[in-house]
């Protein structure tokens, strides 16, 4: 399903009041960068509670502080939404992100599948839970933790 689609996917399995911070969210992600992060401010709602393997995160500002501090330190990222599940005020939205940071994976791209919980009020994401591998997107990636785990997850699947 191309972006586009998935964006009009969203519109359409959503209740028609939901579909708007649906809608902004999917848009804002397909083209967030460096750049324009202050377009998470049109996303999220101020007391937005934002969950990820790393973090908890209550509050527009500390999230924006946490997105800035990432986005920082990365070369290159792009998500790419591969498909949206939505029922009125919530929705699960499973994507693809590709990033490159010059310590990890040799400045290589690194690409990890997740998916995210998403809950809206109004036109705004209240409720933002990230599910991913952290082993596959950053431990990994490290140079000598990255052989080490790799012999291990070799061991146990041969095992």
């Amino acid at each position: 399903m191309s972006n586009k689609n998935v964006t009009q996917a969203a519109k359409f399995s959503a209740q028609p009041q939901d579909a708007v911070w649906l809608a902004k969210f999917i848009d804002t992600y397909q083209k967030l960068s460096t750049d324009n992060l202050q377009l998470l401010a049109d996303v999220y709602h101020q007391d937005i509670v934002f969950i990820d393997p790393m973090h908890q995160l209550t509050g527009f500002k500390q999230l924006e502080k946490y997105f800035k501090q990432l986005y920082q330190k990365l070369s290159y990222c792009e998500f790419t939404i591969e498909d949206v599940i939505a029922h009125d005020s919530e929705a699960a939205i499973y994507w693809q992100m590709s990033y490159q940071h010059p310590r990890l994976n040799s400045g290589n791209i690194v690409t990890v599948q997740g998916s995210s919980h998403l809950k809206g009020v109004g036109d705004k994401v209240v409720y933002h839970r990230d599910y991913l591998d952290l082993g596959a997107m950053l431990y990994e990636q490290l140079p000598l933790l990255g052989r080490v785990i790799r012999s291990l997850k070799n061991r146990a699947a041969n095992a």
